[in-house]
């Protein structure tokens, strides 16, 4: 089964590519249009909720080279943090 996507590629000035998944409103970018278009097919999976769960958080911002005490500590502070923070 096949589906049809709209995806519009962008070269940009200052080098690289970036594709756009128009009906998802998901993006991504590349030095290649190749590379663009699989980060792209990456960050539609991952938006879709495919990928693994997280088992360890601390220390999997750790390797995003976070510090999870910040995070834990500006989770206390604020209620409006991004989705993927709290």
């Amino acid at each position: 089964m096949s589906t049809t996507r709209k995806i519009t590629l962008i070269e940009e000035e200052e080098g690289g590519w970036s594709a756009i998944d128009e009906e998802l409103g998901v993006a991504s970018c590349g030095d290649t249009r190749q590379e663009a278009l699989e980060m792209l097919d990456e960050a539609v999976a991952l938006h879709q909720g495919e990928g693994e769960p997280i088992k360890d958080e601390d220390a999997f911002l750790e390797e995003l080279g976070l510090d999870p005490e910040e995070i834990h500590a500006a989770r206390e502070q604020h209620d409006e943090l991004p989705e993927f923070m709290q």
